[in-house]
């Protein structure tokens, strides 16, 4: 399988952070991905973990077109389809499949694949992936397991989910062969529950400022 090189690496030039999001609304959907892009952090992975995530994808893709709207959770080539359809420009999975990884090609939407562990970074490389999500990142190994998979894997650049705040965000950043993180810390449940979008924002703010040592 050919290397392609990802089209969202490009994307990510200059963006540290990729915000891990759960709407419960449309309404909430909107209004902080608007606090998040105004904030600096444009692009978005809206997970499908809830019965408004497609809705949520697409009105966010309409009302805000300066958003990188992307799909998290995909866990098939059929949601993959459906993200792509409502306008979600990449795609996040937890891991990668045989049948994932042959249906993303061709498919009219970038995915990030995810992986944890040596071998799944190599099935990812032979299937034509060299940008990928390690995640859990924290439960995985963390920034040690990172720096193990650079001297035989430094081909692969990573962005790392899972257990990442904004102080173990900054450590990640330095490391060679991440390009960016993702974390939900950005939209506490808190200030989601009291609306305080302004909140949001400066958090994004904060976010954005992080950049590779």
């Amino acid at each position: 399988m050919q290397i392609q090189p990802s089209p969202l690496l490009a994307r990510l030039t200059n963006v540290p952070v990729i915000p891990v999001l759960e709407f419960h609304s449309v309404d909430e959907a909107l209004h902080v991905s608007e606090a998040l892009v105004s904030g600096g952090l444009p692009m978005l992975e809206i997970t499908l973990r809830t019965p408004v995530a497609l809705q949520a994808m697409e009105a966010v893709a309409k009302a805000l077109p300066q958003a990188v709207v992307g799909a998290g959770t995909v866990l098939s080539v059929e949601q993959l389809h459906a993200v792509r359809d409502v306008g979600a420009q990449f795609a996040v999975s937890p891991g990668l499949t045989e049948k994932l990884a042959a249906g993303a090609q061709g498919a009219g939407i970038s995915l990030l694949p995810g992986v944890a562990t040596a071998s799944e970074a190599m099935f990812a490389l032979e299937s034509g992936f060299s940008f990928l999500k390690f995640f859990p990142a924290e439960a995985a190994g963390g920034m040690p397991m990172l720096k193990s998979l650079f001297g035989p894997l430094s081909q692969l650049k990573f962005c790392p989910t899972g257990g990442i705040d904004l102080a173990k965000a900054a450590a990640y950043l330095a490391l060679p062969n991440v390009v960016c993180v993702g974390g939900s810390w950005v939209v506490p449940k808190d200030a989601v529950a009291a609306k305080d979008w302004s909140r949001i924002r400066k958090l994004a703010e904060e976010a954005a400022q992080l950049r590779l040592g």
